[in-house]
């Protein structure tokens, strides 16, 4: 189809000429995108495992206690599955590229994976135990998805240094909730704990970006949890210690983790102050 011009009466003719049949550009998925992509299945396959594998059995009270135990497992695995696949998207992204959309998809995943279904795998982990604690647990589990939905709107918008997270990363909170749950303590230590991950994950508390080693580390680090909570899953002898060993050192690597990074702005700031005594001496 021709378009005459008003005023030239000559045929427009469109300055680039543009393949119809190709997508544009804003819609195109990299191989991170992929990945990203991936995330959010997991995490919306942790939520299908622990409604039809734990909550179901609970309220009809017909599953096997071998059952349940390998659905929440299986739930908790698939979260485990989604933090390497959000470590992977980073590494992938930064040597490749990323579509337009990479952020945007990578912020919606994070909050299927880990703000969704570990609040509601604490959501039901509240019902389990027991019908009197099922208010508190379900406020918990709020707690949860609003801190991931706080951090992920502050991470979009808030520019920190290089290097650093502020506040803990949605990945690395999501895996200390579900650990603490799995730690199987009385039911008020377990409910403070998993408040104190939510404000550190909304706090100003730095934590390190998972890069070289420390990403090699990390990912070393979620292989062995898949390994620990196989074990228990089968029921594995020493399965239920090696759980126990893990989910400990995720709360206590939770906790310590921040100290590293308050210890180098104490360091920093000493030599700072040493540098600004010296030029005030020269002077």
């Amino acid at each position: 189809m021709t378009v005459i011009d008003r005023d030239t009466r000559t045929p427009w003719v469109r300055e680039v000429e543009e393949d119809e049949d190709e997508m544009p550009l804003s819609l195109r998925l990299s191989i991170a995108d992929a990945l990203t992509l991936g995330n959010a299945t997991c995490g919306f396959l942790a939520v299908y495992f622990t409604t039809t594998g734990v909550l179901i059995p609970h309220l009809t009270g017909s599953g096997d206690v071998g059952v349940v135990r390998n659905n929440a497992a299986t739930a908790v695995l698939l979260m485990l599955l989604a933090s390497v696949f959000d470590l992977c998207d980073g590494l992938v992204a930064r040597k490749l590229r990323s579509s337009p959309m990479g952020a945007e998809l990578d912020n919606l995943s994070d909050l299927i994976s880990f703000g969704l279904a570990p609040a509601y795998f604490v959501l039901v982990w509240g019902m389990v135990v027991g019908d009197v604690h099922e208010p508190l647990s379900a406020l918990a589990a709020i707690v949860v998805l609003l801190a991931v939905v706080l951090r992920l709107a502050r991470f979009s918008c808030v520019t920190v240094p290089d290097g650093i997270f502020q506040g803990m990363p949605s990945p690395f909170g999501a895996l200390t909730v579900v650990s603490i749950v799995l730690l199987e303590l009385p039911f008020v230590p377990t409910l403070l704990a998993i408040l104190g991950v939510a404000w550190l994950m909304v706090s100003r508390v730095e934590y390190p970006k998972p890069r070289g080693i420390l990403a090699a580390a990390m990912l070393g680090w979620i292989v062995l949890g898949m390994g620990m909570l196989t074990a228990w899953a089968f029921d594995a002898p020493g399965g239920e210690l090696m759980l126990q060993t893990g989910c400990s050192m995720q709360v206590v690597l939770g906790a310590v983790i921040p100290l590293f990074a308050t210890a180098r702005r104490v360091h920093a700031f000493r030599d700072h102050r040493r540098e600004a005594r010296a030029t005030a001496a020269q002077l």
